[in-house]
């Protein structure tokens, strides 16, 4: 049960975007995928998550090349993702946008069905995320930091068995979850929140095997202190893949990327006093 990424390669035109990246990911890891703007890590990202094809290369979840596969079928894979910005269904419940996920692999049609059938999971989900009191609200008039609380929520509902007769994911399989750069637009208070909560996603829970997270991020205390490993991209290619630590030590990632006078701990000190 791992994330295979083998040669992963994407030009535009004339522009090599991404080439020869190959990585591997396993359940119970929260990696970063990080790098200087133009670096390759959208394009990646992209890839990986299926809203992009690559030129060559391959993605490989649990044995599977998931490359060309839609959103439902991910699902029922037990792969979910997030965007950049929040995507909420601003006009349903926060309740009903959990609800909702959790039968796309059904179909649409099924709506009728939801509170029947997936309101216990939904909540259970809604206080995971600490939105049990929004449960009501419509998601348009919910705060920013907790639209991206409820998103994270969403990416989890699509891959919850809330037995609508879909073959899904059993409980002890392995989960994957894509990220893309969850704490975009928070305050430092609520990067720390969300990192924390996306960190323990990759904990043994209640007998299930760990999700493995591949996020990535610009903000760097999201990074540091936060991911087991980091994957630096420059100029599309793989440069580092390594600890936080040693990634905060590296020659070539200080020079092109941190700054030389770059300090891991004060970095850390100057996140948790924002």
């Amino acid at each position: 049960m791992t994330l295979v990424v083998s040669g992963l390669a994407r030009h535009f035109g004339g522009v090599q975007a991404v080439r020869d990246v190959s990585f591997t990911l396993h359940p119970g890891e929260c990696v970063a995928l990080i790098g200087p703007n133009g670096a390759g890590k959208s394009t990646t990202f992209a890839c990986i998550a299926g809203q992009l094809q690559p030129h060559a290369g391959s993605v490989v979840w649990n044995g599977a090349r998931i490359n060309a596969l839609d959103a439902p079928e991910r699902m029922r894979r037990g792969v979910a993702r997030t965007f950049q910005v929040a995507q909420v269904f601003e006009a349903l419940t926060v309740l009903q946008n959990l609800q909702l996920l959790m039968q796309i692999p059904r179909g649409l049609n099924a709506y009728d069905d939801l509170d029947r059938c997936a309101k216990p999971l939904a909540q259970a989900l809604l206080e995971q995320v600490d939105l049990a009191a929004w449960g009501s609200t419509l998601a348009r008039h919910l705060p920013y930091g907790a639209k991206k609380r409820l998103e994270l929520a969403m990416a989890l509902a699509g891959l919850q068995d809330c037995g609508l007769g879909v073959p899904r994911q059993r409980p002890h399989d392995a989960q994957l979850l894509l990220l893309d750069e969850p704490a975009a637009g928070l305050a430092a208070s609520e990067r720390q929140t969300l990192m924390a909560l996306v960190h323990s996603l990759t904990r043994r829970d209640r007998g299930r095997t760990p999700m493995a997270v591949l996020y990535t991020e610009h903000n760097m205390d999201a990074v540091f202190g936060v991911a087991d490993r980091a994957l630096v991209l420059m100029d599309g290619v793989l440069v580092a893949d390594g600890t936080p630590d040693a990634i905060a030590r590296d020659p070539q990632v200080r020079e092109r990327y941190l700054g030389r006078g770059w300090n891991l701990q004060e970095h850390l000190m100057e996140g948790r006093d924002a």
